[in-house]
């Protein structure tokens, strides 16, 4: 700390230097660093999301210790990835920012003549990671929300929040015995399971956090995560109004194989099985309330065989709501692949095929619909109309690069409902009235079209389109068609 005084203030040109040189000058132990040892397991496949360009969606799933060298920092925001405590440079503190700004704009809101709607959000997102040698860290993230516009209601903590503390954890962890041993204790993000089941939702101004603790054990080519959590309850307001939320509790083992690469002729693959329970006090499901434990029994099948690309999930739920039995089913299959030769725009088509089971919801007996704990909630409707409970999804797919650092993405949708005697259900798990009393099975069909501009390597533009035409169970319970149109500007460092 630099104390001023009289004194001090005659110099301020020495004390300005200083502070400079402190901060910007490459240390002489920059090139002989100690290091932390390597991930045994694959880094991008340890349940943390990947790190692409430096930069992952957690935060703190990221490594800057290469900004130690001046040669590697090119402007301000890269020095503030990596700020040395100490004299030996294994103390030090990464901060991290995000700013975006974006506007929603969606037609027959809720698909029942409730006008159109458009959201003006802002989010602001500072992050400090503070490493105390190679085993120990503690990281902070706290995140604004703001939404104005037409028709927007009343918008939820994670849409509109004046101040969270989004993550606040504690890690220790070490190699022993030939394996990587990790523990993390707090406020935190978690994804290690199918995007459709765990998600940060990225989309929402402030992201999905849960509170506990997850500890891990790692080798080269096995992993086995465990984990307990409580969500995150948001309020509206400042820190004092996020609570955690007592009447809900995740927890369950997820683990990783990482397959040979001859497995198929050449391919970098992962088999990651997973159980989970989610247990929940007071849940509501079909006009009834009441306690809820469900399991989950599953693998997921993931990676790239050659050109293709794949993320398979199979998982089984069972378990007890309010005295009834709990039997249910969701297989995810999404695949892509890379169009051989030097094409122009690099085109890449795929689908996705999906099922999740319905039923039991309004008839009594076994309840087999689907339930999905936190999953990304816009993968089949960034209007939030559908949601993997008592549907059927075929969506093929076309991805180009028509120029440096844009890409496009083009898909078309087919929905269907599993049980013709359960409703249709949004991305919230409620559903649309009705529809549980009406006959048939297609809901509707999707155009759906993306375009990603990665201006600079901190600076992204997202524009999106879709149209939701609805099918006869919709139309038939009285809901019509949908537009939604969005453009998102972030930056990040």
């Amino acid at each position: 700390m630099v104390r001023f005084s009289c004194a001090a203030a005659r110099r301020p040109i020495a004390v300005s230097a200083l502070t400079l040189a402190t901060l910007f000058a490459s240390p002489a132990w920059a090139d002989d660093m100690p290091a932390e040892p390597a991930s045994l397991y694959p880094a991008d496949a340890v349940g943390e999301g990947s790190v692409s360009g430096g930069y992952a969606l957690s935060r703190w799933a990221e490594d800057w210790r290469s900004k130690a060298d001046a040669q590697q920092r090119d402007d301000l925001f890269d020095r503030l990835k990596y700020l040395p405590l100490d004299d030996d440079g294994d103390i030090y503190l990464t901060l991290s920012g995000e700013a975006r700004v974006r506007v929603n704009y969606t037609t027959n809101l809720n698909l029942r003549n409730a006008g159109s709607q458009r959201q003006d959000i802002n989010r602001l997102v500072g992050g400090a990671d503070l490493h105390v040698g190679p085993h120990l860290r503690f990281y902070g993230e706290i995140a604004h929300g703001g939404m104005s516009g037409d028709n927007i209601g009343t918008p939820s903590g994670s849409l509109r929040n004046d101040l969270v503390l989004l993550q606040s954890f504690a890690e220790l962890k070490g190699r022993v015995a030939g394996m990587d041993l990790g523990l993390r204790y707090g406020r935190q993000e978690f994804t290690d399971g199918p995007n459709l089941l765990t998600s940060q939702r990225d989309n929402n101004t402030i992201r999905y956090a849960l509170n506990g603790v997850r500890a891990w054990a790692r080798t080269g080519s096995l992993r086995i995560d465990a984990f307990d959590f409580k969500p995150t309850a948001l309020g509206n307001d400042g820190t004092g109004d996020d609570k955690v939320e007592q009447g809900r509790r995740f927890s369950g083992f997820t683990a990783g194989i990482r397959l040979p690469e001859k497995a198929l002729g050449g391919s970098e693959l992962y088999l990651d099985p997973f159980f989970w329970r989610l247990r929940t006090s007071e849940a509501l499901w079909g006009g009834v309330t009441g306690r809820v434990e469900r399991f989950y029994a599953g693998a997921r099948l993931w990676g790239e065989v050659g050109p293709v690309n794949l993320d398979w999930t199979i998982n089984h739920q069972f378990g007890d709501f309010d005295g009834r039995d709990i039997s249910a089913w969701q297989l995810f299959f999404n695949q892509s692949y890379k169009l051989p030769g030097d094409l122009p725009m690099g085109p890449r088509i795929g689908f996705h095929a999906d099922y999740a089971s319905g039923g039991g919801t309004f008839e009594g007996g076994t309840l087999k619909a689907a339930y999905a704990p936190f999953g990304n909630n816009i993968y089949y409707s960034y209007q939030l109309c559908m949601t993997p409970t008592n549907l059927k999804m075929l969506a093929p797919s076309l991805t180009i690069s028509p120029l440096k650092g844009v890409k496009m993405l083009m898909e078309y949708q087919f929905a269907w409902r599993a049980d013709e005697n359960d409703a249709v259900y949004r991305a919230n798990k409620s559903i649309f009235a009705g529809t549980q009393s009406v006959p048939g099975h297609k809901i509707g069909e999707s155009i759906r079209a993306q375009i990603t501009w990665s201006i600079t390597p901190r600076l992204s533009f997202v524009g999106r389109y879709e149209h939701l035409d609805a099918g006869p169970v919709l139309s038939r319970a009285g809901y019509g068609n949908s537009d939604y149109l969005a453009g998102w500007l972030s930056f990040r460092f």
